[in-house]
């Protein structure tokens, strides 16, 4: 059974987690919103500014993976789900540039939004966290 002390600190993680997981939402969906501008012919401007978004949401999942390993160490090593994924990086992000076209914005905007789904579910889930943890 775990400690008051146990499920405070965890109740706040999961607090920090669901935060820091409504802003990467926030700096995604700006991003997807960009992205579909960019498929209609944004250009260089709009790829910088898409691309400022996702390095920001990238630095608060960033934070996200912190904290849910602090949240696993306070739970006592319960396997907490981690199944989230920004799939943006590498040469997608340079052959946005590079090659900027229809197919390469089109194939960026379908990962941003499946990223943005993905921050969704892992934010889902921690409401869920948090709602099986103030029934302790």
């Amino acid at each position: 059974m775990a400690s008051d002390i146990q499920v405070n600190k965890a109740l706040s993680l999961t607090d920090q987690l669901i935060s820091c997981l409504d802003e990467a939402e926030r700096q995604l969906s700006s991003a997807r919103n960009w992205g579909f501008l960019d498929v209609l012919g944004g250009g260089f401007f709009v790829d910088l500014i898409k691309h400022s978004k996702l390095n920001n949401a990238k630095s608060t999942m960033d934070k996200v993976s912190y904290l849910m390993g602090e949240l696993q160490r306070v739970m006592g090593g319960i396997a907490i789900p981690s199944d989230y994924r920004m799939e943006i990086g590498g040469f997608a992000t340079f052959a946005d540039f590079f090659f900027d076209g229809g197919i390469v914005d089109i194939y960026m905007t379908a990962k941003i939004m499946s990223s943005l789904s993905e921050v969704r579910k892992l934010r889902d889930k921690c409401y869920d966290l948090k709602s099986r943890l103030g029934k302790l």
